[in-house]
């Protein structure tokens, strides 16, 4: 058998298409990483305001608490992209 090194055009061929549209199911596995990112972004949110809070120079301060509001618009952001997947399950 002979060991054949593909180049990136073939490996490109290879790959499965990308998906345009999410699928309408959310696995266990999905539901599980989902879970996870929520208690990540909101756990990093707690910090930035909890270190924030501690902080006396003003320009690292509100560094910090913009990275806290960023967590905390992806943390909405995931929220309302379930709760929109909900509804759309209980209209079908």
């Amino acid at each position: 058998m002979q060991n054949q090194q593909m180049n990136p055009q073939q490996m490109q061929n290879q790959q499965q298409p990308m998906m345009q549209q999410p699928p309408h199911v959310i696995t266990t596995k999905d539901l599980s990483y989902i879970n996870d990112m929520l208690a990540w972004n909101l756990l990093a949110m707690k910090k930035a305001h909890f270190f924030a809070q501690q902080c006396q120079d003003q320009s690292v301060k509100m560094e910090i608490e913009k990275c806290g509001q960023m967590h905390q618009r992806h943390y909405e952001m995931l929220l309302a992209h379930l709760q929109e997947k909900q509804q759309n399950n209980k209209i079908m």
